[in-house]
């Protein structure tokens, strides 16, 4: 079809252009690349989600006394414990911890304080003399030292979050024993072991480690794991955008040009119609972003190892990109008389809705600005960004949705508007 000579005479044209293809393909690329190689080729380090190992000392000073050993049968290594203290240090020195805490026992309270004081621990555990009579009491307040290193955050906080849920367990039992020795009036042991052998049951497996803690690397399914990654793909991501909406232009600008050469006019006498000839054209401007966004996309995903997302939603967010590149491409052109005024376009319009879409990228997608979103909307590139950073984000193809129909929307009121304002001019 005579259609498709057309566009594909212009594209080649675009293409022989040096100055076009750097400024297409070079520049984004150049952005991108001086953020990764300033910040020290961090996107290639392949390191995993690891969690330091806390050194944790234990005074356990805990005599035991009748009323666990009345007791002790129905917990979790109760026949090997002899007191709750013992039962804290089984749990600690659990091999499901191993990599998390070096727990190391030693003979006095001071002797861990003086551990985390020299900095030989990040935590101590003081388990007091009388806990395991004060547990058993039903009445009592069985209590548990946390000594910490101030510098340290990660580390101690593990360590206080598993004693804190170990003691929740172990009280829960407790209150079920309250309750029904309140209820039954019976302080019977059978009826206290059986009261705490049907709740711990009904714990998670009857396994005090269990649940205790869980450890999970950051999901990947959303975002690189490499924050160097991350930011490489939204400047390129952004930059992609931005001087796409510049290609719109610039091919739609070919209009002019050849109007002020007189070819277009010499076609305009040819047996090719003009609306032929009209579209040809415009199908140019939209082969040329379709070409440039996608040869980013692919370069970036091989130099950068940017994962833009899944195939079909990322396909549909670059057509309705391009859609809105070329179509306000086409609008801007059709308000021009000459090609001289489209400096004022490319330096002013163009620039300045660019800089406004790109807000999002600027601040780097930080979650507290949520007025960049707002503002970048005003403008199509700023739907655009919006879209790449959605399917970056993890977005499914339903939630990307609104955001291409917005583009969808736009690409047609700015097509229509510059094809009857071209059609008129050349009537």
């Amino acid at each position: 079809m005579k259609i498709f000579d057309v566009a594909l005479k212009d594209v080649s044209h675009s293409f022989r252009s040096l100055f076009a293809l750097m400024f297409m393909f070079g520049v984004p690329l150049l952005m991108a690349g001086m953020f990764y190689f300033m910040f020290g080729n961090q996107a290639d380090d392949k390191t995993t989600f690891a969690l330091p190992v806390t050194k944790v000392v234990v005074a356990n000073l805990d005599a035991g006394g009748p009323g666990f050993e009345a007791a002790k049968a129905q917990f979790p290594a109760g026949s090997q414990a002899n007191s709750m203290g013992e039962m804290i240090v089984s749990t600690l020195q659990d091999e499901s911890f191993a990599n998390l805490m070096d727990v190391t026992i030693v003979e006095s309270a001071e002797a861990a304080r003086s551990a985390v004081d020299k900095q030989e621990a990040g935590a101590a555990i003081i388990i007091p003399a009388d806990f395991s009579q004060q547990f058993s009491d039903l009445s009592g307040q069985a209590t548990i030292e946390l000594y910490k290193d101030p510098t340290l955050t990660l580390g101690p906080g593990i360590v206080e979050s598993v004693l804190a849920q170990f003691m929740d367990s172990m009280s829960g039992a407790k209150i079920a024993v309250d309750v029904a020795v309140k209820q039954t009036g019976s302080r019977d042991p059978q009826l206290i072991g059986r009261t705490i052998q049907e709740y711990m049951a009904a714990s998670p497996s009857g396994d005090q480690t269990s649940a205790l803690l869980a450890v999970r690397s950051p999901s990947t399914a959303k975002t690189p794991v490499n924050p160097m990654t991350a930011m490489i793909s939204m400047i390129l991501g952004g930059m992609t955008v931005f001087y796409g909406f510049f290609t719109g232009a610039s091919a739609a600008q070919s209009i002019l040009r050849e109007d002020e050469e007189g070819t277009l006019q010499r076609l305009f006498t040819t047996p090719t119609t003009q609306s032929t000839i009209l579209g040809g054209k415009f199908l140019a401007v939209g082969l040329t972003v379709v070409v440039q966004m996608t040869v980013l996309f692919i370069l970036g995903h091989l130099i950068f190892g940017i994962e833009w997302g899944p195939f079909l939603p990322l396909s549909i967010v670059t057509l309705g990109s391009v859609l809105a590149a070329s179509s306000f491409g086409i609008f801007l052109m059709s308000l021009l008389k000459n090609v001289k005024q489209s400096a004022a376009i490319f330096g002013g319009v163009i620039t300045t809705t660019g800089m406004l879409g790109m807000i999002k990228v600027f601040t780097m997608g930080a979650a507290n600005a949520t007025w960049a979103d707002t503002v970048s909307l005003f403008v199509p590139q700023g739907w655009a960004a919006r879209g790449l950073l959605q399917l970056m984000d993890g977005a499914s193809l339903t939630q990307i949705l609104p955001t291409c129909g917005a583009l969808a929307a736009m690409s047609i009121v700015f097509f229509a508007i510059g094809i009857l304002r071209f059609q008129k001019r050349y009537a």
